[in-house]
């Protein structure tokens, strides 16, 4: 349990710092901006309670808004993103069967459902990252561009990571 933590503590730093140190000085094709830090939402261990997720998630947005001055579109988006985190869950994976404390994984749900898994939440995210930042509908197809860009920009990159990932066992432990 604590190193399950203690592993949390770990991707909550790099990757907030990951996302405003290097990612959020990435724009190709002005379009284009990679958001990996949802990694982080994506990899806490099955068995967390909603609200538990909801204040993680909140607290993750909020810290990539401080470094970024971007007035909580992140803590908005992440919070939604966590709300909705337990039936995407339930929906792609058994997790009733799994044991306590397990990690979302490719190893864990087998690479098709943690794809759709980690495709349908980071969808979800940047749907309203992208909603909640132009707070219009002026430019439709522009913001349809930016989100579908980065959408799959990210995936990308959480797949790179994902693969790279040194998680032996089933539980994660």
């Amino acid at each position: 349990m604590i190193r399950t933590w203690f592993r949390f503590a770990v991707y909550f730093t790099v990757f907030v710092l990951l996302q405003v140190l290097v990612m959020n000085n990435i724009h190709l094709f002005n379009l284009v901006k990679p958001f990996i830090y949802i990694y982080v939402l994506l990899k806490l261990p099955v068995d967390m309670t909603r609200s538990a997720v909801i204040l993680i998630s909140f607290l993750l947005g909020l810290s990539v808004d401080l470094f970024s001055n971007t007035f909580g579109i992140h803590a908005a988006a992440c919070s939604f993103a966590g709300f909705v985190r337990m039936p995407l869950l339930e929906r792609f994976a058994d997790i009733k069967d799994l044991p306590g404390g397990s990690i979302p994984s490719c190893r864990l749900f087998g690479y098709g459902k943690f794809m759709r898994y980690a495709f349908v939440l980071t969808v979800i995210h940047h749907f309203t990252l992208f909603v909640v930042e132009s707070f219009t509908f002026f430019q439709p197809l522009m913001m349809t561009v930016r989100m579908i860009s980065a959408i799959l920009f990210s995936l990308l990159l959480i797949f790179i990571v994902e693969a790279f990932n040194p998680e032996k066992s089933k539980n994660g432990e």
